[in-house]
């Protein structure tokens, strides 16, 4: 397994293209144990911008499903790799996360397609798109856990090749909100939950949501206090928004 991780960082470190990258990829993943990968930044579901990384070979009703649903904003594997810089086995999301309905049908659509259990590695470089690289087996199928520590440094290396091939245009205007977007960013501004944001606006609770991490997904934040403050740098906000009132 150690030979697989070396030959892995050394052939990754000569690659010249994403495709490239995925065909070694898909030939560890076997080698692993594991039928399928995804590497990806997680924005590349759901933000139209040229340059994002995604490559995988999961099967192809799954990913267009994947696509056409939305289920980028919601996907707990994504979610949970923001809470943390190790690997993880999908076993564990619900020590990641609060894993909700939503999450849940996710998940059992996934098996649906023929995805069972995975490990996933994630990537969180501050400026840079969050991303993660995950192997999986086919439903019903054992889990390799001998080869997990290998899988890791193998999606480190591949993270780390994906970084140097990545190709995003110079950050240049900023993207685009919808107007209740940006009435859902100024009021999370001044501190309102979800439930108090449905209210002021006459909307239902979930919808409210959705507008809100509409808003988070187009500028790929991790929390809303991330959110606010790229509100405030690209004039979405005002400062006066972003302080409470008193009384």
């Amino acid at each position: 397994m150690k030979r697989l991780s070396d030959r892995f960082a050394d052939a990754a470190g000569s690659c010249t293209d994403l495709p490239q990258l995925g065909a070694l990829l898909d030939d560890a993943a076997r080698e692993l144990g594991f039928h399928y990968f995804a590497l990806l930044d997680h924005s590349s579901l759901t933000d139209g911008r040229t340059g994002l990384v995604r490559v995988d070979n999961y099967p192809e009703p799954w990913a267009r499903e994947l696509l056409a649903r939305g289920y980028g904003l919601d996907d707990p594997v994504h979610l949970a790799s923001r809470r943390t810089n190790t690997g993880f086995g999908w076993c564990e999301l619900d020590s990641l996360i609060a894993l909700e309905r939503r999450h849940k049908q996710i998940l059992a659509r996934s098996r649906h397609f023929g995805l069972g259990g995975g490990f996933t590695i994630p990537a969180n470089v501050p400026g840079e798109p969050a991303a993660s690289c995950s192997f999986a087996v086919r439903t019903g199928a054992e889990m390799p856990i001998a080869a997990l520590h290998c899988a890791e440094l193998v999606g480190a290396h591949a993270l780390r090749a994906a970084r140097r091939l990545r190709n995003l245009p110079p950050a240049g205007a900023r993207p685009r909100l919808s107007r209740r977007e940006i009435q859902c960013l100024r009021l999370v501004a001044m501190g309102k939950t979800d439930w108090e944001i449905a209210r002021i606006l006459g909307l239902s609770i979930e919808t409210a949501h959705q507008y809100v991490k509409r808003a988070r997904a187009a500028y790929d934040s991790v929390s809303r206090t991330q959110l606010v403050v790229y509100g405030l740098r690209d004039a979405w906000i005002s400062f006066e928004d972003a302080i409470p009132p008193h009384g």
